[in-house]
């Protein structure tokens, strides 16, 4: 199943069930288009599900409030970070607002979507 950015929201707020694996993080075979699990920067009690936008050494650009669409800032991802997104620009605290995020923190990379079904749902 290929998800892109267009396809807003890629996942539903709730009842999803995703297969996630947990080896990728480890052997650093993870890349911008990926959807990973991440223990949130904010409260390590929580997981989050984002896309990386960018791997370290990799510059991002991105829109500093998506409600203007005049202000851009390009930055350089630092190395043992990645920059992560949500697909729903409007509705998403990332990387926009927490700075790169350290790829320490990166649980797993989803491999499907389990439930509910393919055209059941909000995709």
């Amino acid at each position: 199943m290929v998800y892109g950015p267009s396809m807003l929201p890629t996942l539903n707020l709730t009842g999803d069930v995703l297969l996630v694996e947990h080896l990728s993080p480890l052997l650093d075979k993870l890349g911008p288009g990926d959807v990973i699990l991440v223990r949130s920067p904010e409260n390590p009690r929580k997981t989050v599900t984002k896309r990386i936008i960018g791997m370290e050494g990799d510059t991002v650009t991105f829109l500093a409030d998506p409600s203007r669409s005049d202000r851009y800032i390009s930055l350089k991802v630092p190395k043992g970070h990645v920059w992560i997104q949500g697909d729903n620009i409007f509705a998403s605290k990332d990387s926009r607002q927490l700075g790169p995020i350290p790829c320490g923190l990166i649980l797993g990379k989803v491999l499907y979507r389990v439930w509910p079904p393919e055209g059941f749902g909000s995709l």
